[in-house]
């Protein structure tokens, strides 16, 4: 405890500690009780989280302080630690019916945590609550995405399952969700897509679940539910306030500006319209944003959604990969966010290496580069949209894998419902 408040520099000396007969533990827990109370809260918010923890159990007006929604709040905007959540899933393999997910002969899945930094070393391995995988109707839980240090796990890779849980890794807590309304067996075949937000307005974490239904007499009917952590349950937004559109699991939500975004799809009798279905998370409304119109959209691209390397906008990977040798990557930025005139194309990544595979775009890193898996080896590169150099991060992906970016955070520290392991 020591070595986490000072970095190792003793104001004591180990003859002197053990001459007053106390323990270091006890020396510091003195020391700060003696300081004017005002001054608790600036010091406590200053220290890393294990140490954090521990002090709640130092005296009930140390946690009270800590377990403050205030001060939880404020911990996790000061004390950010930029790192990126890998989650692989060892298997044989996977296939795509009908568009969803089956893993072939799963052995494992794994979670680590890596440094946001040119390195990309690793931080920490991540212990995985495995009373959670006793509930599991699938092999193993898909990560949804990431907010202020919460992870969104959803059990819904291949088979319908309707268990959610939103899981702080940092303190070893979790939420198991209630279920939503949204069954099979109450509305037949659907397609469901998920997102994790946080409202900075009532400081609350919302899950939105958008389920598009497919036994219904319209063509595509999309109903919304919300979740929020403050409630502690579901509710169904009314009217239906869902643009008509489709909104694959399969494709990664993003949460910038307050807002959450997915790509979406619209049918009309000639041609499929792609666009960017959001949704306010205060203010609990949806929205559409137009995507660049410079590229092609009369053959079927995989678009992929990022936060900009700067956090403040929206990044759109466009992958086109067919055999007749026009295959290719865009890496476009919205400059300024919510103007759609402000896309930019980056840089236009062709097939790489002897095998002429097409990367695949995961995400951006702070720094403004890209991470890209190679098709095959699976391997974890980065790119530099502005040198237009590769860098192997010495890191293996698999053929499920997801890359988040995360912040350590103390967010469920002060829930009573939050089970620890």
């Amino acid at each position: 405890m020591w070595d986490d408040c000072y970095e190792g520099k003793s104001l004591l000396s180990p003859a002197s500690t053990s001459k007053l007969g106390l323990s270091i533990s006890d020396v510091i827990t003195d020391w700060l009780k003696s300081l004017p109370e005002e001054l608790i809260p600036d010091i406590l918010i200053r220290l890393p989280i294990k140490s954090l923890i521990r002090f709640t159990s130092v005296c009930k007006p140390w946690m009270s302080t800590i377990k403050d929604p205030t001060f939880v709040r404020n911990f996790s905007d000061q004390n950010a630690t930029h790192l990126i959540l890998l989650h692989v899933v060892q298997s044989e393999g996977y296939f795509n019916p009908e568009g969803t997910i089956q893993i072939i002969g799963f052995q494992e899945d794994s979670y680590s945590l890596l440094h946001d930094d040119t390195a990309v070393s690793e931080y920490c391995k991540v212990e995985f609550p495995i009373a959670l995988n006793e509930e599991l109707i699938n092999p193993c839980f898909r990560v949804v995405g990431t907010c202020n240090g919460l992870v969104l796990l959803a059990d819904d890779l291949g088979d319908y399952g309707y268990t959610f849980v939103l899981w702080n890794p940092s303190i070893r807590k979790y939420v198991t969700l209630p279920k939503p309304s949204v069954w099979f067996s109450t509305h037949g075949r659907y397609d469901a897509s998920l997102g994790l937000g946080y409202d900075a307005i009532s400081n609350d974490y919302k899950v939105v679940r958008l389920t598009t239904l497919f036994d219904q007499s319209d063509d595509c009917l999309t109903k919304a539910q919300v979740y929020s952590l403050g409630e502690g349950s579901w509710k169904m937004l009314l009217p239906v306030p869902v643009p008509q559109c489709f909104v694959s699991d399969s494709l990664v939500h993003v949460f910038v500006n307050g807002s959450l975004h997915w790509m979406a799809i619209q049918w009309t009798e000639i041609y499929m319209n792609y666009f960017i279905l959001t949704f306010d998370v205060a203010g609990e409304s949806f929205g559409e944003r137009l995507l660049p119109k410079s590229f092609k959209l009369d053959e079927p691209l995989d678009l992929r959604l990022s936060v900009s390397g700067d956090r403040k906008s929206i990044a759109l990977f466009v992958r086109c990969e067919n055999y007749e040798g026009d295959s290719f990557l865009d890496v476009w930025v919205m400059k300024e966010y919510s103007e759609e005139k402000s896309w930019t194309k980056l840089v236009v990544l062709s097939p790489q290496g002897p095998e002429r595979s097409l990367p695949k775009a995961f995400c951006f890193k702070r720094s403004g580069e890209v991470i890209l898996e190679l098709d095959g080896s699976h391997e974890l590169i980065s790119f530099d949209v502005v040198s237009k150099e590769f860098k192997h991060l010495g890191i293996s992906g698999g053929p499920i894998c997801s890359v988040d970016s995360f912040e350590e955070s103390i967010v469920l520290l002060d829930r009573n419902d939050a089970a620890s392991y």
